[in-house]
């Protein structure tokens, strides 16, 4: 059955980035690919193997359902790596499959060492530290008690990774805050350290804090929204190109993410009528609307209403009337030719012209990561060949 959009991945820019991301942090700066929220909508199950064919073998997720998507189609030389949510059985599960786990507080530390124990095999462990975020973490005071619960269950525990993550690393309006941050976990850091438990790798930078702050990158750098073509700000962008004199220049980043639909219905609206649900769009004048069969549940917003814009035969056309549940309506009266079927670009190119993420994010007071994420799993993705 055909769906009413579909969504189309560009390899090369993927390639391009990846390759711009390891010119930039360095060949030898492991890279783990943050793939949560279907892959910032790019689809897991399409994303993670063409980012296997860009050299990726380490993939972040929030919780055990997308690392049992990334299982399903990863290699078997992958790494996969969940840094948020789980029920108590899929611990059970990830110890089984190597799958290793963020242990933020003592109920999932003991759990861990208890199901190892039953398993009679070790649990896979990163060491989340809290160091000013308050959202999940062991705090400084409760590292000395973590680092003898290591030592004491070697058996049950391979102590992966120490890691943390930084408040707001895209606005510079919050350097005091990630200042603090810095201080406190090299200090336990140090603690670590200075016990004989150092960790196999550290962690703590987002792709935001992997250009601010290079003194952080430690062992590996959890990328997410980067390797997609997107800055984690308008700010980031600037101070990137900033730093290498490139004001004048073209962003290094390539839009992964094309997402189109077509020309459902074409109608003859007389001047007078209103377009749509209630009395929110008055055609001043005899026009042509076209019909097309993406909505709100499709992930584009209601509040695109009278404000979207779409590429059809080359033109920025404005979405009129209230975005429905399944349709919008799209002003096509100075544009000739246009047809049943016609390609609608809702984001991304079309000849010379383009709707990007960041201007549909700014039509709708979302943020890239937002709109992103709310793409829904049933839009089928396809490479582009």
């Amino acid at each position: 059955m055909t769906s009413s959009s579909k969504i189309i991945l560009d390899k090369e820019a993927m390639q391009n980035n990846w390759d711009f991301m390891r010119s930039y942090f360095g060949e030898d700066q492991k890279i783990s690919a943050v793939v949560k929220g279907n892959a910032y909508g790019h689809g897991i199950e399409t994303y993670i193997p063409l980012a296997e064919e860009c050299g990726v073998n380490h993939f972040s997720v929030f919780n055990a359902s997308e690392a049992y998507s990334v299982h399903s189609v990863a290699s078997t030389s992958s790494t996969i790596m969940i840094m948020g949510s789980m029920e108590d059985k899929d611990i059970v599960w990830a110890i089984e499959h190597d799958i290793e786990f963020y242990v933020f507080d003592m109920y999932r530390m003991n759990l861990a060492i208890a199901e190892a124990k039953r398993l009679n095999k070790r649990a896979i462990i990163h060491i989340e530290a809290e160091t000013g975020m308050y959202r999940t973490g062991f705090d400084i005071e409760q590292m000395p008690g973590v680092i003898e619960i290591l030592k004491k269950h070697k058996d049950q525990l391979r102590f992966r990774g120490l890691c943390m993550h930084f408040a707001g690393a895209e606005h510079i309006s919050n350097y005091v805050r990630l200042k603090q941050q810095k201080i406190i976990f090299k200090k336990i850091l140090k603690l670590f350290n200075s016990c004989s438990m150092p960790p196999e790798m550290v962690h703590t930078c987002c792709s935001a804090a992997s250009i601010r702050y290079p003194d952080m990158r430690y062992d590996m750098l959890r990328i997410g929204i980067l390797q997609y073509g997107f800055w984690p700000s308008p700010e980031m962008m600037v101070a990137y190109m900033s730093d290498q004199q490139l004001m004048n220049g073209s962003s290094p980043l390539k839009r992964v993410i094309h997402w189109e639909s077509r020309v459902m219905s074409i109608k003859h609206v007389p001047k007078g009528s209103f377009v749509g649900y209630g009395y929110t769009y008055l055609a001043e004048q005899d026009m042509k609307v076209a019909v097309i069969p993406v909505g709100y549940a499709h992930g584009f917003a209601r509040s695109l209403s009278n404000s979207g814009r779409v590429l059809i035969n080359g033109y920025r056309l404005p979405v009129i009337g209230i975005v429905n549940m399944n349709c919008i309506a799209v002003d096509i009266s100075q544009v000739d030719k246009v047809q049943y079927n016609d390609p609608v670009v809702l984001i991304g190119k079309q000849n010379d012209r383009e709707v990007s993420v960041a201007s549909f994010g700014e039509m709708t007071n979302q943020l890239n990561y937002e709109l992103l994420t709310r793409l829904p799993h049933n839009i089928p993705r396809y490479v582009m060949a």
